[in-house]
């Protein structure tokens, strides 16, 4: 199989962070980015000093996810994996928002890369390494995960359940048959279009009416049976079990907020003097909380008042009252973005965890409350970032020798079919054209060398105008090359493949197109493949030709 490797800095939507983050040599940043991220991205120093739990806590910790790997279907091999980590185990963390129907291509690459990380890391230290998918089930951005883009022959189809809850809810206890008809037509829709078979059979299982499913369960019973041969255990951290293990984070996040947003403040303000941006938006009486309605279940931030009370919707709560709270029903204090981590670590023995872009620009931030809560900072890990090539799309990027950054440059099939055009125009007309073209600008910057001598408003006057003819003059090779694309159809054709599938919608096939898209078409051999590439001999974007 054919491998390609592209470096960061040239993928579309890369930000300056990432970009030398995933550097080692970057220069004039390089102390804040160590106070940021204390361990390199690659290499295995990050596999010698996993944190160690107390026996009680593992037992805990262990019989939690025994429950849930029972409700999520999961083989033998993530019960010897839960077995080891009651023994002492570390553990390799990733994690995704519940999405519909597994998401977007990214999530079978960070479980991949997950598994891959603490395969190495235990074949380098001789201490074993269990791959853990942590799914983001408290979120209550709706939107975002009530969704998955397939492909059609000719547009990305977006396929949703239209789920509408009356306030803001966690998404991942959502039931996915609240409309059953919806959610029957919906499975018969993505199994046309990814094929009858045993992906399709697979998401009825997860997903079907009759087994009750919540977002979270469908995602979390998807996930474990795509990676069951690896042992990936699967956790939803939604449960007062496990809220009750991760007490001390959200009691930290209570008891010394103060002293956390002035951390955070003065983080925010270095990164955005350094150049890079602060993903999440820290204000004065900001938290790191969100509260849950014990009436009606809202997720409602949490924000600090006067006179040291607290506020979640209209409702004013005291410290101790939110520390009562925590005590006896902890499961309704709910991590923000920045305190997640902090709180997933206090869980798991956490040796690193495996982010993708935006989550590496929220441990930035993190980092300060990682070194106030936990005396340490996770290691964070990028992820495999990867683009799926099928010999189809290879044999047309062959015959018109694309490569991908020109896809990327060319950001749509239209732009690109026009660029297939110019290159199958005669050579004859191709010269004319250059010829022309180069004439014409030899000529007209001798005329306005000389105009501007004779006068300055003379010379602006003829730099617009020579404006207008260079415009002119590529309008008609654009015309030359349209000519040539609608003479050749095929052309068109082609370019509306390659950008539907490698660049579908401007961003990259993996922010966009479902795993099961190529779950489908690949079946078992898929994740497989993905871990053996998820290792960083690429520390950019890999092309995998399959």
């Amino acid at each position: 199989m054919e491998v390609q490797c592209f470096p960061i800095a040239t993928v579309p939507g890369t930000t300056a962070l990432l970009s030398d983050f995933l550097d080692p040599s970057a220069g004039a940043n390089r102390a804040l980015l160590r106070r940021c991220y204390p361990s390199e991205p690659f290499g295995f120093g990050w596999a010698q000093n996993a944190p160690e739990l107390s026996s009680e806590h593992r037992e805990r910790l262990a019989a939690l996810l025994l429950e849930q790997a029972g409700q999520f279907g999961a083989g033998q091999a993530v019960r010897e994996n839960i077995e080891r980590l009651r023994t002492g185990a570390a553990a390799v963390v990733t994690g995704q928002q519940v999405a519909l129907f597994g998401g977007p291509l990214l999530t079978l690459l960070k479980a991949a890369t997950a598994i891959r990380k603490a395969q190495d890391a235990t074949a380098q230290t001789g201490r074993v390494h269990v791959p853990v998918f942590w799914l983001a089930s408290e979120d209550h951005d709706l939107a975002e995960v009530d969704q998955i883009a397939l492909p059609t022959k000719v547009a990305i189809e977006t396929l949703r359940l239209e789920l509408q809850p009356a306030r803001p809810l966690p998404v991942g206890g959502l039931r996915v048959d609240a409309d059953r008809a919806r959610l029957e037509s919906t499975l018969e829709r993505a199994s046309e279009l990814i094929g009858w078979g045993p992906t399709a059979d697979l998401l009825r299982e997860c997903y079907a009416p009759e087994q009750g499913s919540t977002l979270a369960q469908g995602f979390g019973k998807l996930v474990s049976s795509i990676f069951s041969e690896f042992g990936l255990v699967v956790l939803d951290a939604s449960t007062r079990g496990f809220h009750a293990l991760g007490a001390p984070a959200l009691r930290a996040a209570i008891e010394e907020v103060e002293s956390l947003e002035t951390a955070l403040l003065a983080r925010s303000e270095e990164l955005t003097n350094a150049g890079y941006h602060a993903q999440v938006l820290v204000t004065p009486g900001h938290s790191l909380l969100f509260l849950l309605d014990a009436e009606t279940g809202a997720r409602q931030p949490l924000r600090r008042g006067e006179n040291g009370q607290w506020k979640a919707g209209n409702q004013a709560y005291s410290t101790a009252e939110l520390l009562k709270i925590l005590d006896s029903e902890p499961e309704r204090l709910s991590p923000n973005a920045l305190l997640r981590p902090v709180f997933q670590d206090t869980i798991l023995p956490t040796a690193a965890y495996i982010a993708g872009p935006a989550e590496i620009a929220y441990f930035a931030q993190s980092a300060v409350i990682y070194e106030k809560v936990r005396g340490r900072v996770t290691p964070v890990l990028p992820r495999l970032s990867a683009t799926l090539v099928e010999p189809s799309l290879a044999k047309v990027l062959s015959s018109h020798e694309i490569e991908f950054p020109q896809l990327w440059e060319a950001k749509t099939a239209e732009a690109l079919s026009h660029r297939l055009g110019a290159r199958a125009m005669p050579i004859e007309l191709k010269r004319k054209l250059s010829t022309a073209g180069n004439s014409l600008d030899t000529e007209l910057d001798a005329l306005m060398e000389y105009m501007a001598a004779m006068s300055p408003e003379l010379g602006r006057a003829a730099n617009v105008s020579a404006s207008k003819m260079r415009y002119q003059m590529n309008r008609l090779r654009t015309m030359a090359a349209g000519f040539e694309v609608q003479r050749e159809a095929s052309l068109r054709k082609h370019a509306t493949a390659l950008m539907l599938n490698l660049f579908p919608e401007g961003e990259l096939q993996e922010r966009v197109l479902g795993g099961i898209w190529f779950m489908a078409r690949y079946g078992e051999g898929l994740p497989g493949l993905l871990v053996e590439n998820a290792a960083q001999e690429c520390p950019g974007h890999r092309v995998l030709f399959l």
